[in-house]
């Protein structure tokens, strides 16, 4: 068998991964720095989709839902 082909076939999907994940990386740059400098978390969900979340949403939540225990006692 030879595996010569299969070998470069990888090779080939690997280094498109790579220049893929770069250019997604470069195209978002600005907003994640943006995102990083105001402590949001970033998910990154496809290329050049991110997901951007204030983390002090939580704490509203938080408080909601102890607001609604409260009422309920």
């Amino acid at each position: 068998m030879h595996f010569h082909g299969t070998n470069a076939l990888l090779l080939c999907k690997a280094q498109l991964i790579l220049l893929l994940d770069g250019a997604d990386r470069r195209l978002c740059a600005d907003q994640d720095r943006w995102a990083y400098e105001l402590e949001w978390t970033i998910t990154r969900a496809g290329f050049g989709a991110r997901q951007y979340r204030d983390p002090r949403f939580d704490l509203v939540q938080e408080v909601e839902a102890a607001g609604r225990m409260a009422l309920m006692s």
